[in-house]
This record gives structure tokens, C-alpha cells and sequence, in this order.
């Protein structure tokens, strides 16, 4: 073998021996500075009968589209296959490579850099760019990997955490993570409660007994969900989302005070303004250095602002203490402060009564929360993560498409099996 032709194979990182170049050269296509190598593809024995009795039967050229470091200059291999007839069992066959897939003009390198790319937060089109393809050929490659991501259904981790996220034309679909490794179990094209138990009745009752707790938000179905297939399974309300429906219902209260003061009084100014440091933790609250403020036209520290802000109402002077109360308790881990909080009969407004009654339905689940560390964090991570997938591919109209790309991100598709790829 020529120094040449091994030169060249050792540039490229290819090893396959019935590959021989024996020219190169540049070509304008379509205004684009093009490198062609030109090379051989032997057939070295009979697919079929193993014999090497073969007759030349002309050859098939092919250009073939290689991976480079440089987009500006693509390459190309112009490769000659060759076409044989055996003596000995009379089939005719033809050379093949694991360069290149049979009729295939893109080489398997270029597909497995493109499969590393999707693995990454980019456009097709930036990625079809780089790598002189077309967006066409970059989702040929997407949609090659669907298929890879089968469910194992005689297992379930012993932690899981439901949620869902808005995906194409923005419906709902439901998504199950491992609470544990924060790996993704399945993500389902909608989160409606048949659809949900027909998939988890799949499972074996083996894998569904081994979920210890389901960690979720206060959707009221999703309990009976995890009640119907999980037998063993203790349900977590979510921290975040029970702080949340409590200053959101604080919120509305103090809104409401609010507005029953004139615009121009000190008491509206007060309520109004510095919103942010009714939620704030009261521990965290700034109580030595007063500061001038042009709304209210005096110096006061940060608790002074709460404390006299709270104090143009009963109920609001209420509703903040219960829920400074709420936070303390449950930061603390303190099941049965909770407790005595929840079935409080102190005047709190009409939509915070609400939210202790809920509270109270959900009282175990509740409590659950506190007494378990695992929640939904890890959940509402990812969902981040989906919306960035979402934003920078401008949305998806295929669901597959969009499901694909979600677990190729997860980096659970490594570079392999390329004779598998389209």
C-alpha cells in the first residue's frame, strides 16, 4: 500500500482496508470550494458462498459526504464500488464499507458527529450549517434514534416525581422522573388520567409495589393515580408548590386591603411599593438600617415597612403571621406546628381559608412533604430545560421529533452502532 493512500486514510481516520485513494483534487460546486478524494471500494469475497472466485462486474460511483473541521471547505469521497460476480454460487454483489450505508450517501462519521451535535442546545439548521447537510438529513438522523428508547415495565425506581409541561401546539404532556438520579422514566403525549393508569398498568405489579413515595404538585387526580397503581407508595405534596399557593392567596389579600385605601394615602403606598418584602422571610428582614423611601415620604427599615403595612388590616396581620408561621415550620421540618397551622380558625381572608382547606384534604400528603426530603426540584429543573430545547428550535410540531431530542439532550444515545442510523 502507497505512503499516499495511507497519508490520506490516517488524515481522515479510516481504517477500512478494502478503501484504496489514489487521487485528490478541488471542485467548484454551486460556488462552493469542494475537496474530492477519489477512492476504490474492493470486494475482497463473496458475500454469499465466501469464495473469492470473482469476476469484475463494473463498479457504482458515489459521492459521499465526509465529516471536516472546517465548514468553509467541505470534503467529499468520490468512492468506486466495486460490482463482482461469483463463479462458484453465480450471485452478484456489490463492495460494502462501514464508511457508508448501502445507498446512502452520507457517510456514518458525518451522522454520528450530527447525532453529537443534537445531544446540545442548537438548531437543526445551525447544526445542518456546520456540517453541509441538509436540515432534511439532520432530522433523518433525529428521527433514526426514536426507536432506541423502549421501556423496561418489570421496573420502577422506589422514588418518582410527576409533573407535565407544555410541548406541541402547546397541550399538556405529562412527564415522570426518577426522584433519585433525576433520570427520566417516560414522558407521555397527555396527562389525562385514562392514559395515564393504562400506561402504568403495563408494569408488573413487582415494579409498581417497589415505588416507595410520588412526589407531585396538588393535582387532585394524580393521588388517585398513584393510589390505584402504586400500592406502597406514599405521596409527597411538593414544598415549593405549597408555598406558593400561600403567598399567592397572602397576594390577594393584600390587593384587596390594598384598594379599599386611597391611592394618594400612606397605607396604600405602604401595601403597594415594596410588595416583595411581605414575602420575604421575616428572619431575613433588614431590622437596623432604615432607608428613605420617595412613596411614602419617611425613613424606615424593612420590618417596620411589614409591621406597619400589616397593620391596616386584622385579617392581613393574620394571614402573614400564618404564613411566616408555614414557612418556619416547614423549613424546620415540623410536622406537628404544621398541623396545629392548617386547622388555625383565625380570620384570613376568603382565598388563603381556601388553601388551609386544601391543606387539609391533603393533610398526609402534606405533611409527607415535610417529613421527606425528596420533592420536585429536580422536576421543574428539567421542565426548565425542555422550554430551552422548545425555545431554541422555535417550537416542535412533531411530538416524536420533540421527545427524541429530549432524551438525546439527556445524553443517554451515545456515538455507536453507526450501521444502525438511517
Amino acid at each position: 500500500m502507497s505512503s499516499y493512500n495511507d497519508c490520506i486514510k490516517f488524515s481522515l481516520d479510516i481504517q477500512d482496508p478494502n478503501i484504496t485513494f489514489n487521487a485528490h483534487f478541488f471542485k467548484l460546486i454551486n460556488g462552493i470550494k469542494y475537496k474530492v478524494f477519489q477512492a476504490t471500494l474492493i470486494q475482497p469475497a463473496c458475500p454469499f458462498c465466501g469464495s473469492v472466485n470473482l469476476i469484475h462486474n463494473g463498479h457504482l460511483q458515489t459521492n459521499i459526504r465526509f465529516i471536516t473541521s472546517n465548514a468553509s471547505s467541505p470534503v467529499i469521497i468520490r468512492l468506486n464500488k466495486q460490482r463482482v460476480l461469483c463463479r462458484d454460487c453465480n450471485t452478484r454483489s456489490m463492495a460494502k464499507s462501514k464508511l457508508v450505508n448501502k445507498y446512502c450517501s452520507i457517510s456514518n462519521p458525518a451522522k454520528r458527529k450530527v447525532l453529537s451535535a443534537l445531544t446540545e442546545d442548537r438548531s437543526m439548521t445551525s447544526i445542518a450549517r456546520e456540517n453541509n447537510l441538509s436540515v432534511n438529513t439532520v432530522q433523518r438522523v433525529l428521527a433514526s434514534c426514536s426507536h432506541r428508547f423502549i421501556d423496561n415495565y418489570n421496573y420502577l425506581p422506589e422514588h418518582l416525581a410527576f409533573d407535565e409541561f407544555k410541548g406541541v401546539d402547546k397541550k399538556l404532556h405529562f412527564i415522570c422522573l426518577d426522584g433519585q438520579k433525576h433520570e427520566v422514566v417516560q414522558i407521555l403525549r397527555n396527562r389525562y388520567k385514562k392514559s395515564l393508569l393504562k400506561y402504568f398498568g403495563k408494569f408488573s405489579p413487582s415494579a409498581r409495589a417497589n415505588v416507595k413515595t410520588v412526589s407531585m404538585d396538588l393535582n387532585f387526580y394524580y393521588q388517585n393515580i398513584v393510589r390505584a397503581c402504586f400500592p406502597n407508595a406514599e405521596i409527597i405534596i411538593d414544598r415549593f408548590h405549597m408555598v406558593q399557593m400561600l403567598t399567592r392567596s397572602f397576594n390577594s389579600l393584600r390587593v384587596l386591603v390594598m384598594k379599599s385605601f386611597d391611592k394618594r394615602a400612606r397605607q396604600y403606598q405602604l401595601l403597594k411599593s415594596p410588595w416583595k418584602l411581605y414575602l420575604k422571610s421575616f428572619v431575613d428582614l433588614d431590622k437596623i438600617h432604615p432607608h428613605y423611601n420617595w412613596h411614602f415620604k419617611d425613613y424606615l427599615t424593612q420590618e417596620q415597612v411589614v409591621m406597619e403595612g400589616i397593620s391596616c388590616d386584622p385579617r392581613l396581620d393574620n394571614a402573614y403571621n400564618l404564613m411566616q408561621d408555614f414557612m418556619a415550620a416547614l423549613k424546620a421540618r415540623d410536622t406537628n406546628s404544621l398541623k396545629e397551622i392548617i386547622n388555625s380558625k383565625a380570620e384570613v381572608g376568603t382565598l388563603m381559608h381556601k388553601t388551609l382547606l386544601t391543606f387539609k384534604h391533603n393533610l398526609r400528603a402534606v405533611l409527607n412533604g415535610a417529613r421527606f426530603s425528596y420533592s420536585n426540584g429536580c422536576l421543574e429543573g428539567f421542565n426548565r430545560k425542555i422550554k430551552q430545547i422548545e425555545r431554541t428550535a422555535y417550537g416542535y410540531s412533531n411530538y416524536i421529533n420533540l421527545l427524541t431530542r429530549i432524551r438525546l439532550e439527556e445524553n443517554k444515545v451515545k456515538e455507536k452502532e453507526p450501521s444502525n442510523l438511517y
